[in-house]
């Protein structure tokens, strides 16, 4: 018996390509070890095949999986419950961009776990490295009251377009993709390399024609940019073919020299954005004669429709997006999880409901307690960029059966869009790039939350990044923070810096301003005065950029935190000096970049 028959897990015909992706895997390390593969060459390699070096150095890595638009099943869940036990951890994170990514993998034992990835239709291609990284998607797409086109499909086609695609195997730089369904633009289309959100346009019959607007050269990191539109309306006929001019605009045109601008946002801050325009929508024109032209409707389209969801007009429609105030009704935990949780209002009188994973982490035996709904509500599960999961397709009857298991899994807390969901990359727990522990501050933040009986203020986002690249999307929160050294007393010590405003929606990006910076330790604290403040002074749907601008600003609202910013005497208070998770004294170390996110 093999060791995958030991799993007991259902599999399926492992697809060519990806078969062909792992045996290639097996070879080349192989020929690492023998000293036949350099170092740099083997390390774009592995990142290429979505396998990341971590701080710890020596062979520990942490393995990426892509999950276009966070779709998985059942089969895929438990193998990743039997991965992460033997390989791993036992537990895996969600990430930002809806990848499940799993650490302290032994490289030698990396083509195994490959094997079993592809025993379930699963890939690690392209998740990481200068390649189109995982394809995002709303995780709402087909079941969303407000969505102008389902556009599942069309994610799934961009994924299966450029995955190993001869175009997009060694670009400048990272090119994401999102697709967002409406101009809620929950799947954050506006901070992304090429952004395409679904919307109609009238025509002049007096008919409606559904289409898309695609926007260009978003991003975040220690500059970030909102995408401009490239056109008024794309057809759908027309939406492949741009995204590959896109594509090829930036590979002819990204900066080969220099990393740190080599981005789509820098070639549009070197040649404007008419002129990118232009030069995109010429290579669009002429894309017909290509022998890998992909215009028309998808095969993805025409097989599965990309009809909304539609609206159910008796239905207590649910709002979605950034800054939406969630009424916590009732007294039970059932009822604050059913008023936070239930998305309601499609045509077809379905519901869909989140599980919390606090902090992104699933462990082995949550992922088994998610197959088994999958399986027994017979639903449809994505991940969302919020680190969550949520459950599809539901009938509103099975929703308090739902409640107990998930509260069995720890996993029932009421969480979507209220403050205690709040958002952390790995920082320095694993990362080579983070100069602090910012899955710590997260907990710390989530616990004060909780203490002062603020974890349930609706309309609020908190992201925080271990350093400056935003990993953790720290410029699009409400409240943000992201990691620096900071020196007091002579001695090194961790911080952060407050950001606030940040927001993502209307076919708009609005990115945090700087606040002030803060001892780590001092961070959740800040966070507490803000929220509190926010809580008690908002009017009735206010929004917090709002409530900012009527407070008098952030100088304002900082002015409040000041006496945050105070680092004691060592000797009055060593615990300033060591970061959350940490024994002994801060240390910034940086190793060398990745390409983490």
């Amino acid at each position: 018996m093999t060791l995958l028959e030991t799993t007991r897990i259902e599999t399926r015909p492992v697809d060519p390509d990806i078969q062909a992706d792992i045996d290639k895997f097996r070879d080349v390390l192989a020929q690492y070890r023998r000293g036949e593969v350099s170092e740099d060459v083997f390390r774009v390699f592995r990142l290429t095949n979505g396998i990341y070096g971590q701080r710890q150095g020596g062979d520990n890595h942490m393995v990426r999986v892509k999950v276009p638009y966070g779709s998985m099943d059942p089969e895929q869940f438990e193998m990743l419950a039997f991965i992460v036990e033997r390989y791993s951890r036992g537990w895996a994170h969600i990430t930002t961009r809806q990848n499940l990514q799993f650490h302290f993998v032994q490289l030698d034992q990396i083509p195994d776990v490959l094997d079993h990835l592809a025993a379930v239709g699963m890939t690690t291609r392209e998740a990481c490295g200068d390649t189109v990284r995982n394809v995002q998607g709303c995780h709402l797409a087909g079941a969303c009251p407000h969505e102008n086109l389902d556009i599942t499909p069309w994610a799934e086609a961009a994924y299966r377009h450029f995955v190993r695609n001869p175009l997009s195997q060694r670009l400048p730089r990272k090119f994401k993709i999102n697709f967002s369904g409406c101009e809620t633009d929950c799947g954050q289309a506006m901070f992304n390399d090429a952004g395409v959100i679904a919307t109609t346009r009238t025509l002049d019959d007096g008919t409606t024609e559904a289409g898309f607007r695609v926007f260009v050269a978003g991003g975040l990191g220690t500059t970030p940019f909102p995408a401009q539109a490239i056109e008024e309306f794309t057809r759908k006929e027309e939406l492949l073919p741009t995204l590959e001019a896109i594509l090829r605009v930036f590979d002819q045109t990204g900066n080969r020299d220099n990393k740190l601008r080599a981005r789509m946002k820098w070639v549009v801050e070197q040649l404007g954005i008419d002129e990118v325009r232009r030069r995109v929508l010429a290579i669009r024109k002429f894309l017909l004669a290509s022998s890998s032209y992909p215009g028309g409707l998808p095969t993805e389209v025409r097989v599965d429709g990309d009809a909304p969801a539609g609206i159910d007009a008796t239905a207590n429609i649910t709002k979605v997006g950034q800054g939406i105030p969630v009424s916590i009704g009732g007294a039970s935990p059932y009822d604050k999880w059913f008023s936070a949780n239930v998305v309601r209002g499609i045509a077809s009188g379905q519901v869909s409901a989140y599980a919390w994973a606090q902090l992104g982490d699933i462990t082995a035996e949550q992922f088994r307690a998610i197959a088994a709904i999958s399986r027994d509500f017979e639903a449809d599960i994505r991940l969302t960029n919020r680190q969550n999961l949520i459950i599809r397709g539901l009938d509103e009857s099975q929703l308090p059966e739902l409640y107990r298991r998930l509260d069995a899994a720890d996993m029932a807390r009421p969480g979507a869009e209220l403050v205690r969901d709040v958002v952390a990359c790995p920082g320095a727990d694993t990362c080579n790039l983070a100069v602090t522990q910012s899955r710590g501050l997260a907990k710390a933040i989530g616990d004060a939350l909780e203490t002062e009986g603020l974890a349930e203020v609706a309309g609020l986002r908190i992201n925080i990044s271990g350093c400056p690249n935003s990993c953790g999307q720290h410029h699009a929160a409400d409240i943000g923070f992201f990691g620096a050294e900071r020196r007091a007393n002579g001695r090194s010590a961790p911080g952060y810096q407050m950001m606030l405003g940040g927001y993502i929606g209307q076919e708009q990006a609005h990115f945090g301003t700087k606040t002030l910076r803060l001892p780590a330790k001092n961070a959740a604290e800040a966070a507490v005065r803000v929220v509190h403040r926010f809580n008690d002074e908002r009017t009735v749907g206010e929004s917090f950029r709002a409530w900012i601008e009527r407070s008098g600003g952030v100088k304002s609202i900082a002015a409040g935190l000041k006496d945050l910013d105070q680092f004691p005497a060592y000797d009055d208070d060593p615990e300033f000096y060591t970061d959350f998770d940490e024994a002994g004294p801060y240390e910034a170390v940086v190793g060398d970049s990745e390409c983490a996110t």
